[in-house]
């Protein structure tokens, strides 16, 4: 086993411990490391944590900071000079505010966002939840490769014991080769639908480059390997690109396949094959660990489908505002999409930090995916190193889990950490206005700075 996994297999270990202990808190088992994704670099000059380490103290029994000390520590680094912070602490327990510096200030949450698309999503569609692309009869002799909006969805064979094991389409045309075999088909026709989506195809406050850079694909319900192109790029049309794919799959399986058109398929039809996305837990690991746009987007419209609303920008923000509000977090949270790459987005910093809160608790299950899908700081997707490899952010590599942001002139940062005597505090901070430069660094001291502060009352 490479160094970078035995060191990352101790620091989960580590994280399940801790944030598993005590009352208050509940985290599930991390999925396992999907290998398809980014590694994280190595860190052969970070010293593993010991297997027999014990987890920081109980939640339950460790003390709570002290309101004061903790300002006293974070104070100076989130009014330094440089762009303008606004932060809050609060207890992941009580929720109470222990540190805040404009902390109902709202500001632009660039990918923070995606933990509020992540919870509304696991609260509507619950965390097994998954998406199907089908294929149906179209006529006798057309079938229609249906979209369902999985973002996942790849044209490539899974290798054994994969996890997560995508949906293929590879798989989708083994099934329909056969039982158009079976029901003597000859000449096939082989139309698409996509109508699932509506709207607009990008969000208010996206940036014109977004599309042509690959930041994401254009919105799609029926989308291959997240419609990228080899020079790193994204097709135009991600639905007729597709069905391209899948016509040349099932010619390679013998059948006899042309290309038909764009369509709307009969609700009644039958149904010839189907592959199912991965578990919506497994989704919302992945778009939190790596920060997937193409994921976060698709949860936005699920969301919607389910409450009944456009699946589009819009009515999937009403849709994530509408179940944010059921659960008692709306307040101060405003979203025109599912990823973040909006900048007329607003969150507070409080808003965030109450949904991290909510989401690590035990009376919310359901929403665990959003916090083990969190980046470890030092260790994995965008907090793998060389963040957290200072002097001055040291104590937060394997303590901090958070959700990164970045747009330009934009810097945030939102998750749980546990303070030096086992207390477990959600966090939240959140720097720049788009304007000017930031530098992500001074988000990290502060949360290093909540790790390593014990914080308690005269000291």
């Amino acid at each position: 086993m490479p160094k970078y996994e035995r060191v990352l297999a101790l620091v989960t270990l580590f994280l399940l411990q801790a944030f598993a202990v005590g009352s208050g808190v509940a985290v599930a088992n991390l999925t396992p490391v999907d290998r398809s994704l980014p590694r994280p670099p190595a860190v052969a000059a970070r010293t593993p944590l010991p297997p027999a380490a014990p987890p920081p103290a109980a939640a339950a029994d460790a003390p709570m900071p002290a309101a004061d000390a903790l300002t006293g520590e974070l104070a100076a680094l989130a009014s330094g000079s440089g762009a303008e912070i606004s932060a809050v602490v609060i207890d992941a327990r009580t929720r109470r505010t222990l540190f805040a510096h404009r902390a109902d200030r709202p500001a632009v949450p660039a990918s923070t966002t995606k933990l509020v698309t992540s919870v509304a999503a696991l609260s509507a569609l619950g965390p097994h939840h998954r998406i199907t692309t089908r294929v149906v009869r179209g006529g006798p002799r057309a079938v229609v490769l249906v979209g369902g909006g999985d973002p996942t969805l790849t044209a490539r064979t899974p290798s054994a014991g994969a996890y997560p094991r995508y949906a293929s389409l590879a798989d989708l045309a083994d099934q329909t080769a056969a039982a158009l075999k079976q029901t003597g088909t000859g000449e096939i026709r082989v139309d698409y639908d996509a109508s699932l989506y509506e709207g607009a195809g990008t969000a208010e406050g996206w940036k014109p480059n977004y599309l042509p850079d690959g930041e994401v694909a254009p919105m799609s319900a029926l989308t291959v390997d997240a419609g990228r192109t080899g020079d790193g790029g994204r097709v135009k049309d991600p639905a007729a690109s597709a069905a391209k794919k899948f016509v040349r799959l099932l010619k390679d399986r013998g059948v006899r396949a042309e290309l038909g058109e764009r369509t709307v398929a009969d609700k009644a039809a039958a149904t010839v094959g189907q592959v199912h996305s991965p578990p919506l837990s497994a989704l919302v690991e992945r778009t939190m660990t790596v920060s997937d746009n193409d994921v976060a987007e698709a949860l936005l419209r699920q969301v919607a489908l389910k409450r009944g609303a456009p699946v589009s920008f819009e009515g999937g923000a009403r849709a994530v505002m509408a179940e944010l509000a059921r659960l008692g977090v709306a307040e101060g949270v405003r979203v025109h999409d599912g990823s973040g790459l909006s900048t007329r987005n607003r969150i507070t910093p409080l808003a965030l930090a109450r949904i991290v809160s909510l989401a690590a608790s035990a009376e919310h299950p359901e929403l665990r995916a959003a916090i083990t899908g969190m980046p470890v700081a030092g260790f994995t997707g965008t907090l793998a190193a060389p963040r957290y490899t200072t002097a001055q952010t040291a104590a937060g590599a394997g303590a901090v889990r958070a959700k990164t942001g970045t747009l330009s002139g934009v810097s945030t940062l939102a998750g749980l950490v546990h303070d030096a005597d086992g207390r477990l505090l959600a966090f939240a901070f959140m720097m720049g206005d788009g304007r000017g430069p930031v530098d992500p660094a001074r988000l990290d001291r502060m949360a290093a700075a909540v790790a390593a502060c014990g914080c308690r009352g005269g000291t």
